[in-house]
């Protein structure tokens, strides 16, 4: 969607997409804006509570079901097993999701990993294209006037346009830029605390390719899971760079973190959306 300032202010009931690498501020924005009485729609929380639910919860019943005692309470449903997910912990989402590797080190199999992988990738689609129903929800059952789009870090992975056209139909897209400054500082954090992430598939073979011939291992079940995403995220992070960009250009608008940092209220949000517009 593109708007001028005039166009943006008369707009009754502003929907945004707020898109970037994940620790550039969405979730933080988000939940600003929630306080603010915008509905606070989050990729990853529905893609956890709904399209990955029960894949979840199949497998945290599969590792209890390998302990006698719990087999047992579990088949005489003695015991039940959910996941708790909140806007806020988003963690059995990104344990599901996994790291590949060394199984005995927590890692996944590259099958299994890959269906993982896949699993989340028509997960996140379908979350993404629930947007225009979810807007139209948020007013019409929740009576919220505005609503942000909390979307994912790998959205600019998918490859599929039907999710852009739509976001870019029914929101106004904000890609979040980082600066060369924090660039530095994301790929420091991520690199201290690896985590499960998203790939292409084409950018896993490419890579996991040249990992094993560094590091002389035969296999994907040889990897350290924490090393391979040290080693990879930050290729991972440039490497959305463009694609993240070419969405702005195409459907949206930039800012840059540095911008984001400085917005403590509903307001000073509004305004560095008309600056950019």
């Amino acid at each position: 969607m593109k708007l001028n300032v005039e166009q943006f202010r008369k707009w009754d009931r502003k929907a945004i997409t707020l898109l970037g690498m994940s620790g550039v501020g969405k979730t933080r924005l988000a939940c600003l804006l929630r306080d603010a009485h915008w509905f606070h729609y989050s990729g990853d929380y529905r893609i956890g509570t709904h399209y990955l639910s029960e894949a979840m919860s199949d497998n945290v019943k599969q590792k209890a079901m390998q302990v006698p005692l719990l087999k047992k309470l579990l088949l005489s449903d003695s015991i039940t097993i959910s996941n708790n997910i909140s806007v806020d912990n988003l963690k059995a989402v990104s344990t599901f999701l996994g790291q590949l590797g060394d199984p005995e080190k927590g890692g996944l199999g590259l099958r299994e990993f890959k269906r993982r992988q896949n699993l989340h990738r028509e997960a996140e689609i379908s979350a993404m294209l629930d947007v225009p129903d979810f807007i139209q929800r948020s007013h019409d059952v929740y009576d919220y006037k505005h609503f942000i789009n909390d979307a994912g870090g790998s959205l600019c992975e998918l490859e599929d346009e039907s999710v852009l056209k739509t976001l870019a139909e029914h929101t106004l897209i904000i890609y979040i830029r980082a600066t060369e400054q924090d660039e530095v500082e994301l790929i420091k954090r991520a690199e201290q605390a690896p985590k499960p992430l998203y790939y292409r598939e084409a950018f896993l073979d490419e890579h996991l390719d040249v990992y094993l011939k560094e590091n002389n291992l035969e296999y994907a079940a040889m990897i350290d899971p924490d090393d391979f995403v040290r080693w990879i995220f930050s290729k991972l992070f440039y490497n959305r760079i463009p694609r993240y960009q070419a969405i702005a250009d195409k459907y949206g608008y930039t800012v840059c973190t540095n911008n984001i940092a400085r917005v403590n209220s509903e307001t000073d949000f509004l305004e560095l959306i008309e600056q950019q517009l």
